[in-house]
């Protein structure tokens, strides 16, 4: 080294010294933050990769909370309803305790009364009491807005339907296959069910039908009113309803309801003698006989039997599920079922049954505000005004003073009422409790295990590896000192120069 003006090994040591504090201070950096990014010059591509995980877990945290919320929601209504059924119950012991009427005095049918009406109240309070944070959850709020319900649909339940921001959903009912009672027509061969050349003859039949079956004696020149007369008298037993029939000399004989469940049975116990026999009626029209003829009383002592025809509908382009004269579909964007009057259940013909406008309790279970991970479901009002069914009533008629009250009402009525409110109810609680299990707990779950999976990768690129950081910083700091000591040396290098001089 003979130059003294520019020390190039000193400026070589200087830069190799800045490269290594550098190094040694991004360790230190990283370490003390435990982020191995700490900002976008870091790394950029994994920056951008960081970010958009951790927008990824915060859409899953919220989402995440959202189900926790929709299961707390779910929890107290449950715990209404759960009250409700058990008052249910109770008006159902009572109906039953009333309808023994020799057994019980005036006096203590009015004190069940009283008992009822306190009940009926009770029922109301819970229905407009139970809320979530100001929400009313049993009244009616959280159930569906309909508007436009045609008159062929006598009720209708949509217990979901997923609408975009400002959208309607209008639901359509195509009838492809009409309603029928399961009938039977008997031919008495005129308005004498028996000839009267025996007067001590006897026909003898036995009717059955979906709730039971009963054993019917007729006398000779009995008339076929007096018959259907005395198969009314037990409608209730066997489920089977009778008329005179206007199809020829005969009654005709109808279950009280519709669909493939219902059956009418006849077992001929004696002929009588009479000339005459049993027909099926005809799948297409209930009100005439079917084409397959009659089988004779003589040979009847095999029961023959018929049953009703679920309709058969297509509801906005899906094949529905069908009872009766109700049709339910249940799909992922609409949960509906539509009840249709005789006419609209018995006439092939594509009815607009109802637009549904808005409403539902709407939770938005997933990472995106979209329609794809909203969740709703209809929480009708359980107010004693509205447990029950149009065909068969409401339960605040069983109060005092109304149609089937306990003191002078028709209890057989009642019991029907009570009966149907308590299935209404269950079917809530049911569907309630499905959600809550299949779509809340679900949903929890598969999110938990994505978050943890999207903050494991988010870790992977943006944390700091200690165990590599810190053998990183050992050898930046032996760098630094080595640096250092080369630095002093080539700063000393020029004073060499001087021995030149003498």
């Amino acid at each position: 080294m003979s130059r003294i003006n520019t020390n190039i090994s000193s400026l070589l040591a200087q830069r190799i010294l800045g490269q290594q504090n550098a190094a040694l201070n991004k360790s230190l950096e990283r370490l003390s933050t435990g982020v191995a990014i700490n900002r976008g010059a870091d790394n950029p591509a994994g920056l951008i990769a960081s970010e958009n995980l951790r927008s990824e877990q915060a859409a899953l945290s919220a989402a995440i909370g959202n189900a926790e919320r929709a299961d707390q929601v779910v929890n107290i209504a449950e715990g209404g309803l759960q009250e409700i059924s058990g008052l249910l119950v109770e008006i159902r012991s009572l109906v039953g305790q009333s309808a023994n009427g020799a057994g019980l005095s005036l006096k203590e049918k009015e004190a069940n009364q009283l008992e009822i009406d306190s009940i009926l109240s009770t029922i109301d309070r819970i229905a407009s009491s139970t809320s979530f944070q100001g929400s009313k959850l049993l009244n009616g709020s959280f159930d569906f807005t309909i508007s436009g319900q045609n008159s062929l649909v006598t009720d209708v339940q949509v217990n979901g339907a997923k609408l975009a921001f400002g959208e309607n959903r209008d639901v359509q009912v195509m009838v492809t296959q009409s309603a029928q009672h399961a009938g039977l027509f008997l031919s008495t061969n005129g308005n004498l069910l028996i000839d009267g050349d025996d007067p001590t003859a006897q026909f003898v039949i036995e009717v059955a039908g979906k709730t039971g079956s009963r054993e019917f004696s007729f006398a000779s020149a009995t008339t076929t009113s007096a018959m259907r007369n005395a198969i009314n008298t037990f409608t209730s037993v066997t489920g089977v309803s009778a008329t005179v029939s206007a199809i020829g000399g005969g009654v005709l004989l109808k279950s009280t309801g519709f669909g493939d469940s219902q059956f009418v049975s006849v077992k001929v116990v004696n002929d009588g003698g009479i000339a005459g026999g049993i027909a099926r009626l005809s799948a297409a029209n209930e009100n005439t006989v079917s084409a397959a003829g009659f089988t004779s009383y003589a040979t009847a002592q095999e029961a023959v039997r018929d049953e009703g025809q679920d309709v058969g509908a297509i509801i906005n382009g899906t094949v529905a599920v069908t009872n009766g004269t109700t049709a339910k579909l249940a799909t992922d964007f609409l949960d509906v079922l539509v009840e249709l009057n005789v006419s609209g259940a018995q006439t092939l013909q594509t009815i607009d049954a109802l637009t549904i406008t808005g409403g539902g309790a709407v939770f938005n279970l997933g990472p995106n505000v979209d329609i794809i991970n909203r969740a709703s479901i209809g929480i009708g009002s359980v107010a004693s005004r509205n447990l029950g069914s149009a065909s068969t009533g409401y339960l605040d008629d069983l109060g005092s003073g109304k149609s089937s009250n306990l003191v002078d009402g028709d209890l057989a009525t009642g019991q029907n009422i009570v009966n149907e409110a308590i299935n209404k109810l269950s079917s809530l609680r049911g569907r309630l409790g499905a959600f809550q299990k299949n779509v809340v707990g679900s949903t929890i779950r598969s999110l938990s295990v994505t978050l943890e999976n999207t903050s494991a990768a988010e870790s992977n690129i943006r944390d700091t590896d200690f165990a590599v950081e810190t053998a990183a910083l050992t050898r930046a700091q032996i760098l630094v000192n080595a640096a250092t000591s080369v630095l002093a040396l080539a700063n000393a290098q020029p004073q060499s120069v001087l021995a030149l001089l003498g």
